[in-house]
């Protein structure tokens, strides 16, 4: 099994996180189940080898390349045979700097590459398979989304949007969506639209998202913190209220999450 992570170049990095690869083989006749939870962020995968099934129709990958939206909840995936991926994961708002298509068609969904951009998604798919390293791929990657931001006009809220998901973060999910759209110069209806365009996931959710990644991550760093400081620091109403969130975003309540998995935040870390 093996897995790399890379930093995007500097001039990318406003809009994307990290690239990372996998290649791992499943001895024959087994099957490993990953539970998928909503993290705050996109993503772009290439499947080079055998593609993962989706236990759940709703979120079938049928192509061997799918951009994964904002999800609203868990779902599993069925792995098998070799699996080897490159894949590219956006910061939350930072597909629309690349696709001049509102992010709320991909919610909770995934989709495939060739539905947006037929043509091109083939001849990246086979450049990226005939790559002999990570290196390479990256660079292919790099050249490819460099060109296509430099085509892509339609980014005039950009940077309003860049802003509310800084606060957001910097809150860790603590802050109300009135002070979000106050920041942003909008009314709480304009800011509302706004975001859900640009960020694919309207604020109230995406707010629950942050909110629950930070959980985990303060778990990950601390795991003596009980349940109820937890609530607190993390800014639940109650225990109720974030026992509700897990279940919604995990199918598990946080006792058995964080006995079950090894909690670690993919937005956060």
């Amino acid at each position: 099994m093996e897995y790399v992570l890379s930093k995007p170049s500097i001039f990318l990095s406003k809009f994307i996180k990290h690239y990372w690869t996998f290649d791992s083989c499943i001895p024959s006749g087994q099957t490993h189940i990953q539970r998928i939870v909503p993290s705050g962020l996109l993503e772009l995968i290439f499947y080079l080898g055998d593609k993962p099934v989706s236990v759940s129709d709703s979120k079938s990958i049928n192509e061997k390349t799918v951009i994964t939206g904002h999800l609203g909840e868990f779902y599993d995936i069925q792995v098998t045979g070799q699996l080897s991926l490159f894949s590219i994961i956006f910061k939350p708002h930072g597909l629309s700097a690349f696709f001049d298509i509102p992010l709320n068609s991909f919610y909770d969904r995934n989709v495939s590459l060739r539905d947006i951009i037929k043509h091109e998604a083939d001849e990246l798919e086979t450049r990226l398979i005939e790559a002999g390293s990570f290196s390479e791929r990256k660079s292919i990657i790099e050249s490819y989304l460099f060109r296509r931001l430099k085509n892509n006009d339609n980014r005039n809220n950009f940077a309003r949007i860049d802003h509310s998901i800084n606060l957001i973060t910097q809150s860790k999910g603590g802050i109300n969506i009135d002070s979000l759209a106050s920041e942003a110069c909008l009314s709480r209806k304009q800011f509302e639209r706004q975001f859900l365009s640009y960020a694919g996931i309207s604020p109230k959710k995406f707010l629950k998202t942050i909110r629950f990644q930070n959980a985990i991550d303060i778990k990950s760093k601390d795991n003596s913190v009980s349940l109820m400081d937890l609530t607190h620091l993390c800014g639940y109403y109650d225990q109720s209220h974030m026992i509700n969130d897990f279940q919604k975003l995990t199918g598990m309540t946080p006792r058995q999450y964080f006995k079950e998995s090894e909690p670690f935040s993919d937005y956060f870390q």
